[in-house]
């Protein structure tokens, strides 16, 4: 343990300053508006689901806590979708942030190997809320079991799904083109790489797939919805390739964030095959999304081209 602790003074100051923060908000509770931190959860190793102080969203299972040594709860992953990453004006750290309400919780340290996944969620303990394993009756609890729909209900924010169907420009293209999606973001999962730049994704070594990040309202639009349009925009019949371009990086797959995702496209491959297509999509649990570079968001909006190896085809009745 001491040697974690001192392997790296440097990592240990920036642990120290990521709680030390300028104000957030004057309407936030406190401990969030200041951005003050608390150990208060660092020792604390019980089954259950900690969430977000502000708003109640599920941010983390306790199965992904680890000691990190470093005083503060350590997290190597959060439920899908639930954080969103910003890089810090020092150029040095990652600001995490509760994808559904903004509230600061911390920040993001890749490369340190304490786990496999090479990543450490350095968060403040004074910005969540913990929910033991199996309550039930508060809408806290209802939000705190990781059921994605039980948060929807709840009205705690919009959904994400995660899309990998070739080269991300084509997919980004089209489906931010339905009413309902607020935002798509290009990115990387599926991989076993923390924080991958698009060469090492590019060379094969990573298994992460080019995947979007879709941002939808789902009073406005369903998963169905963009589900069926991602399976008509590429071709889910060709293993490992879209159209020239070829690698396990572009391959078809769904990362589904939840159950209802998950049994969804489930019976969207069971209709294609149904009608003669030879679906080799994968359908994986979402993990960790690494955005990527910023010259690939919005590529085709900004060059002005098309996509090449993506079109729309009708595959559904």
């Amino acid at each position: 343990m001491f040697r974690k602790w001192a392997r790296s003074f440097g990592v240990i100051t920036l642990v120290l300053a990521a709680c030390a923060q300028p104000p957030r908000s004057a309407a936030d509770p406190p401990s969030i508006q200041s951005k003050g931190n608390d150990v208060e959860y660092n020792d604390h190793w019980e089954e259950g689901t900690y969430t977000c102080k502000r708003c109640d969203a599920p941010l983390y299972r306790s199965a992904d806590k680890f000691d990190a040594g470093c005083g503060w709860p350590s997290f190597d992953d959060e439920i899908p979708g639930a954080v969103t990453r910003t890089p810090d004006p020092d150029g040095m750290r990652t600001e995490i942030t509760c994808t559904n309400c903004g509230a600061h919780l911390g920040h993001l340290f890749i490369g340190e190997g304490f786990t496999s996944k090479n990543s450490r969620h350095c968060v403040n303990s004074i910005s969540m809320n913990f929910v033991p394993a199996g309550s039930e009756g508060s809408g806290t609890s209802a939000a705190a079991s990781g059921d994605r729909d039980a948060v929807r209900v709840q009205g705690l924010g919009k959904e994400k799904a995660y899309l990998a169907g070739g080269c991300f420009w084509g997919v980004e293209y089209y489906l931010q083109q339905l009413d309902g999606v607020e935002s798509v973001r290009s990115g990387y999962m599926g991989g076993h790489t923390a924080d991958p730049s698009y060469e090492e994704v590019c060379s094969g070594r990573t298994g992460h797939a080019e995947t979007v990040e879709v941002v939808f309202d789902p009073a406005l639009v369903s998963f169905e919805k963009i589900a069926r349009i991602f399976f008509e925009i590429h071709d889910p019949t060709q293993l490992n390739r879209q159209g020239p371009d070829r690698g396990t990086q572009y391959r078809s797959a769904v990362f589904y964030a939840d159950a209802n995702q998950k049994a969804i496209t489930g019976k969207l491959i069971d209709i294609l095959k149904e009608n003669g297509y030879d679906v080799v999509t994968e359908v994986e649990e979402a993990g960790t999304f690494w955005p990527a570079q910023e010259y690939h968001q919005d590529y085709y909006e900004r060059s002005g081209g098309r996509p090449y190896c993506h079109r729309y085809v009708k595959r559904f009745p």
